[in-house]
């Protein structure tokens, strides 16, 4: 008996782990900055559980925090502002877009040590804003190891609609990719189970995948690859390490 319940623990545990993914938030509180909107964009950095609203695990000061546009890249890690979510640290920021342009936003945060799954995780994170009405640039790769290569213009998108994109590894397309898929949830959206909390897809032969989002709102997408070891905390002992290529988009409802 005692067995069995031990074991009952465990599996729970495993399915809870599994049921509640990582993902590196970065929404900002606009993606189409116009007259209207102004120039100034606020974004938001938490490592967290974004379909169960949280909770927010610990995120420590980025390696890489910054914008690009117009082929250049601008170094924003002076910009963060600190803060606390459910008790961790996490991050703000806020940016001002003074010309017409498509913006790719990045972080790359410090390697996150899961002691259940026994590998680190680097989530490659970006979003992409358009300035202005430019409507360029908005298919800009950052350069990242492992990234999201759109086919679907990342920004303006109906509830509804169809999000394609291409899974890169070093540049490359990659064949039958995983792609985690969450909504960030505001606590609107009440789960029949935790199989709902994370959708699963994979991509196609060509690194191909594509996703209908049925609600508005923020929605982020993580292609994950095992990629190299790196030694565990304390220990010389090598462990896994899984890169994410994530990328978070916006839906709109149409009224």
């Amino acid at each position: 008996m005692i067995k069995s319940v031990c074991l009952s623990f465990v599996i729970s545990a495993a399915l809870a782990t599994t049921a509640q993914a990582h993902f590196q938030k970065m929404i900002p509180s606009t993606n189409v900055v116009s007259q209207e909107t102004g120039r100034d964009v606020d974004i938001d950095l938490t490592f967290t559980h974004p379909m169960t609203n949280g909770p927010a695990m610990e995120m420590a000061m980025p390696l890489q925090f910054g914008v690009q546009t117009h082929g250049k890249k601008t170094d924003l890690r002076d910009k963060l502002v600190a803060k606390e979510v459910d008790g961790k640290s996490a991050f703000d920021a806020t940016v001002t877009l003074d010309r017409p342009g498509g913006y790719a936003f990045y972080v790359e945060p410090v390697p996150y040590f899961e002691p259940s799954e026994g590998k680190y995780i680097i989530q490659y994170t970006k979003t992409i804003i358009d300035a202005f009405g430019a409507g360029e640039e908005w298919d800009q790769m950052v350069g990242f190891p492992v990234e999201i290569d759109p086919l679907t213009r990342p920004y303006a998108i109906w509830t509804g609609n169809v999000f394609r994109a291409i899974v890169r590894h070093n540049g490359k397309p990659v064949p039958f990719a995983e792609v985690e898929v969450e909504y960030a949830n505001d606590g609107s959206v009440t789960l029949p189970n935790d199989s709902f909390s994370t959708q699963v897809i994979k991509a196609d032969a060509n690194g191909v995948f594509a996703y209908a989002m049925p609600r508005d709102g923020w929605w982020v997408f993580a292609a994950l690859i095992e990629d190299g070891t790196m030694a565990a905390p304390g220990s010389t002992d090598q462990v896994p390490v899984e890169r994410g290529g994530v990328i978070w988009i916006k839906t709109e409802p149409m009224n």
